[in-house]
């Protein structure tokens, strides 16, 4: 062996031992805690809630109460509806981790919508958010909907929810994009504090 050869051999070598530590490297880099992980998908939900309460209090302040809390109605009825189609499509709905504390006994606590609105004092335009769940339901599949028990941005402890059959004039109604959808959520339709 010449030593030229020799040293191509040890050229060779020494590259793909360098490649390798530099993918271990990568690798390692890629790997995010999952503590940090949740903190960071929060600081995100945060920034939607936030945006969320920013555009209906703007359509509230322009267009006043009524008219304003329907284009918010109308607008997350559209955002369900984009969700939902993707949804149908394969694409996941929520992230894991970081949109809630967890489920237990049926019961969602610690939703992060929920403590946003509630440390601005905006639940009673906070909670049309949470209109998105019948409305991505009902857009993957017009014969259910996904409601609330209990509301936790309507001021309840904690959300729980059923899903449960549609009627035609909720899907008539979804379809056309009209007001009186509201009341496909009772408990949304309600409000604010007002249980049952």
């Amino acid at each position: 062996m010449t030593v030229s050869s020799y040293a191509i051999i040890l050229l060779k070598y020494f590259i793909s031992r360098t490649k390798t530590l530099g993918e271990r490297q990568l690798s390692q880099e890629e790997v995010v805690p999952l503590k940090e992980a949740k903190e960071q998908v929060e600081i995100a939900i945060s920034r939607t809630a936030l945006l969320h309460l920013a555009f209906s209090k703007t359509l509230v302040e322009e267009f006043g109460k009524e008219k304003g809390k329907g284009l918010i109605l109308k607008s997350i009825m559209e955002y369900g509806r984009r969700v939902g189609e993707r949804v149908k499509r394969g694409l996941p709905d929520l992230p894991k981790y970081g949109v809630h504390g967890g489920r237990k006994d049926g019961k969602v606590r610690d939703c992060v919508f929920a403590k946003i609105f509630r440390e601005y004092g905006e639940l009673d335009v906070g909670c049309l958010y949470c209109y998105v769940d019948p409305a991505k339901t009902m857009a993957a599949d017009p014969t259910s909907k996904l409601i609330h028990n209990d509301c936790a941005a309507c001021g309840d402890n904690f959300c729980s929810f059923e899903k449960l059959a549609t009627t035609d004039k909720e899907r008539e109604d979804f379809a056309n994009r009209s007001k009186n959808w509201k009341h496909v959520d009772p408990r949304l339709a309600r409000g604010v504090g007002k249980k049952h």
